[in-house]
């Protein structure tokens, strides 16, 4: 067992079980995502990162956050979505979980907005495993739009234990 694994362990722990109160939502190409305002530390306009030798595909590289090295990651290639070519219109959600400082790459964030629990949907059965290994719910939200709620556990890879 590396030294990552139980981080990612712990970190799985620290996950809420009932949905927030709160959440963040972005865009992710052409799709609607959100986490829990919780996990967000801040939001930060794109700066370029430093790209690391034999990274995964998803990890764009890391950025010296006030001194902390944070690895930043692709949110669009993790989902299996194409990578992004960022520039000055993306941004940068910069989220904890547990003790880790990870980068989420994005479109643009959308909104910060209150979270009623009923709106807070499982995944339905017939969801693809790759879908679920990602997401953790579906929002619906009052005008019929709907947002991907992520699981944070799961798009970390573990891996990137040692770079936060």
């Amino acid at each position: 067992m590396t030294t990552a694994q139980p981080a990612l362990a712990a970190t799985m722990a620290a996950a809420p079980a009932a949905p927030p109160d709160e959440v963040v939502s972005f865009r992710v190409r052409d799709m609607d995502f959100c986490v829990g305002i919780g996990f967000v530390r801040e939001i930060r306009g794109w700066t370029p990162a430093t790209v690391l030798p034999e990274a995964q595909s998803y990890v764009t590289g890391v950025i010296n956050l006030r001194g902390t090295v944070v690895a930043v990651i692709d949110l669009a290639a993790r989902l299996g979505l194409g990578a992004l070519d960022p520039g000055p219109r993306h941004v940068v959600l910069i989220v904890a979980i547990g003790e880790r400082l990870v980068g989420l790459l994005a479109d643009a964030v959308s909104d910060i907005m209150p979270l009623d629990a009923d709106l807070v949907k499982p995944l339905p059965a017939q969801v693809a495993e790759r879908t679920r290994a990602f997401l953790g719910a579906v929002v619906t939200l009052p005008d019929g739009r709907m947002l991907r709620m992520l699981d944070l556990a799961r798009i970390l890879p573990p891996s990137l234990g040692g770079l936060a």
